[in-house]
């Protein structure tokens, strides 16, 4: 009987064995230590992501909400169920937009050549630290309305929140500490943009203007929904970025394809968020019995939905452990599915789009140092804490 616990070596360090076992064979698999279910297979996900009746998010969408409860689950967008979560995420909607990806993508622009800039004069960086974690802080400043002269706290306030430590279960006492420390700082950026006064400007504003329940959200509120938009846009995108350039690098003619014709990048990038998805599965707690393949999911249960089990399913996808930039996956499960959707999708493939159009047509041969590669440990995550990339002046 194939056995599945997140907090492993061996799921930690290459998952997608034991997820393929469990597609095969235990395709709704109990997980004693998580108190719940852990669905596998890619069609079983997509339905039950559109399952609003039975199932809640009200308790939180990750361990330390619905485990170990280290830390509360006070509401946030992903935190809220219709019809509450479907009109604050309506009034939000428009910042995330793809007419708002479009004013912004100049701006982005620049930032990633500057960031070029530096790594050519220097000839190797690291493509997290130095690339993708520059622009997603960037990125999260202009697109919602963070201090530009805060993305450094940003980045270093989300790494502390998200490290793990290989000898503690769950989260460890600091990064319960960083928790706490952003939950201080976002209700300070919500207060200090209180004095804001007009049509709103920025997603800071919509939420200090909404009503939730007829009750409106004060600063402790608008702070918990900002937690949700500042580690969705600065955390995952820098490991999805690192991946894809590795991808690539490992795969040097559809590397070459690319740069000769970058008209394709969009497809392309598609298929490296399908491939390496950095966040392994979501979480929803059971409201009303069900069965799914014969497997009673009671009341109170948990149940996870393993995204990237899903996103390597043969079932849907042909040859999925085969990288291919022309597959062009109509649906796949690295933004999510249902109500609660990724919001920030339309930026996170504008900020891929932008990151490769610029890098290959700057350095179509770069090169990645394999050896000086490390990833970070983590039950919910997976992808590169660091990953050196060398390219030559032009």
């Amino acid at each position: 009987m194939v056995e599945y616990d997140p907090n492993s070596g061996e799921v930690q360090g290459d998952p997608y064995p034991i997820y393929k076992r469990l597609r095969d064979e235990s395709p709704v698999h109990w997980v004693e230590s998580y108190r719940g279910w852990a669905l596998s297979r890619f069609r079983d996900q997509w339905k039950l992501t559109q399952d609003n009746q039975r199932l809640t998010t009200r308790q939180g969408t990750t361990p330390p909400y619905l485990v170990s409860g280290a830390i509360p689950a006070l509401p946030n967008l992903n935190h809220m169920d219709p019809p509450a979560q479907a009109l604050l995420r309506t009034a939000l909607a428009p910042f995330f937009l793809p007419r708002r990806v479009g004013e912004i993508e100049p701006l982005v622009r620049e930032v990633v050549r500057s960031c070029l800039d530096a790594l050519v004069e220097k000839g190797e960086a690291c493509a997290v630290r130095d690339v993708g974690q520059v622009v997603a802080s960037r990125l999260a400043c202009l697109a919602i309305g963070f201090p530009r002269e805060d993305s450094a706290y940003i980045v270093d306030l989300v790494k502390r929140f998200v490290a793990r430590d290989p000898a503690v279960a769950g989260m460890p006492p600091g990064a319960v500490a960083a928790f706490e420390e952003m939950q201080r700082y976002l209700s300070s950026v919500a207060r200090a943009r209180r004095a804001h006064r007009g049509a709103p400007e920025h997603p800071i504003d919509v939420l200090l203007q909404a009503s939730v329940e007829g009750e409106p959200l004060d600063d402790e509120l608008v702070g918990q929904h900002l937690i949700l938009l500042l580690v969705g846009a600065t955390e995952t995108f820098p490991k999805a970025f690192a991946s894809a350039v590795l991808r690539l690098w490992q795969h040097p003619d559809q590397r070459r394809e690319l740069a000769a014709s970058p008209q394709a990048i969009p497809t392309a990038l598609r298929e490296c968020l399908r491939y390496d998805m950095p966040t392994q599965f979501a979480m929803r707690r059971v409201v009303e019995d069900f069965e799914v393949h014969g497997h009673k999911l009671r009341r109170g249960d948990n149940l996870m939905f393993l995204w990237a089990a899903g996103n390597r399913d043969e079932r849907e996808f042909p040859d999925p452990d085969r990288f291919d930039i022309h597959r062009n996956p109509l649906r796949f499960l690295s933004f999510g599915n249902g109500i609660h959707r990724c919001l920030g999708a339309h930026f996170a493939q504008m900020e891929g789009k932008v990151l490769l159009e610029e890098l290959l047509a700057r350095a179509p041969d770069y090169e990645i140092d394999e050896s000086g590669a490390q990833r970070e440990c983590s039950e919910l995550f997976r992808g590169f804490s660091r990953l050196p990339i060398r390219i030559g002046r032009a």
